[in-house]
């Protein structure tokens, strides 16, 4: 899906977002704040122990390292010195992640809480899976990273659609289009999926027309709760599309 097709936000959509809140905060994080990075940490932990493991880290030592860093960035404040005028989520956690790691080379990498609760919770096991069916080594860590940041937008906003059409009664129509989405129906003519869900092939046209710009919605939306100034939007849809390129 070209990225020129995603409309410009609606002025005033996402005046308020996650990442716009912990921005806001400044040295000064409150109950809010927190409580938005605590949510963002949670959804994109993953391409950090990506990051991690594919700068040769063992797996157990990438479990260790991620709960780390992102015990720093909810308990440390580490927001407090960001410029928001540059304040992109994805940025923010490469940039944390590369120096966190320059400055534990030389520590134990084994993580020693005294039995307190980890600030995000790990599916270590799943996560190890996960990284074993990506790329080979010609990816770097950063590439990786940005190419796992992007799918797991695609999926959360995939994820969204499937849910809005399931909560209008047309579950159904979107199992049987999202794969003009995905790419899986590729080549599958609509007069097939007419007959299937016994519509005209005109309404399926018109229908796969709507639930493409549903999905391109639930992208913005997506994206726009990990940048700080909805312009941004735009630069960060076209960047993670090459990602996944």
């Amino acid at each position: 899906m070209s990225d020129a097709s995603f409309p410009p936000p609606r002025s005033g959509r996402f005046a308020t977002t996650r990442w716009s809140l912990v921005l806001a905060a400044g040295g000064q994080a409150d109950a809010r704040s927190a409580e938005a990075l605590s949510s963002l940490c949670e959804l994109y932990w993953y391409p950090i122990y990506a990051f991690i493991r594919r700068q040769g880290c063992s797996a157990s030592d990438a479990a260790d390292l991620t709960q780390e860093f992102f015990l720093r960035v909810l308990e440390k404040n580490y927001f407090r010195a960001l410029d928001p005028a540059r304040g992109r989520f994805r940025g923010f956690l490469c940039a944390s992640v590369r120096h966190f790691l320059s400055n534990e080379r030389d520590r134990a990498r084994s993580l020693k809480r005294g039995g307190a609760r980890p600030p995000i919770s790990l599916d270590v096991d799943a996560a190890e899976g996960r990284y074993q069916l990506e790329p080979p080594d010609d990816l770097t860590p950063e590439k990786l990273f940005d190419r796992r940041w992007a799918l797991i937008l695609l999926d959360r906003a995939l994820t969204q659609v499937g849910q809005d059409y399931a909560e209008t009664n047309k579950a159904a129509l979107f199992e049987n289009l999202k794969g003009f989405l995905t790419g899986d129906s590729s080549g599958i003519p609509y007069a097939q999926i007419a007959r299937t869900m016994d519509m005209t092939e005109g309404a399926v046209k018109v229908a796969v027309h709507r639930l493409r710009r549903h999905f391109r919605d639930a992208l913005v939306e997506q994206i726009a709760e990990t940048v700080s100034d909805p312009a941004d939007i735009d630069a960060e849809i076209t960047y993670l599309m090459k990602a996944v390129s």
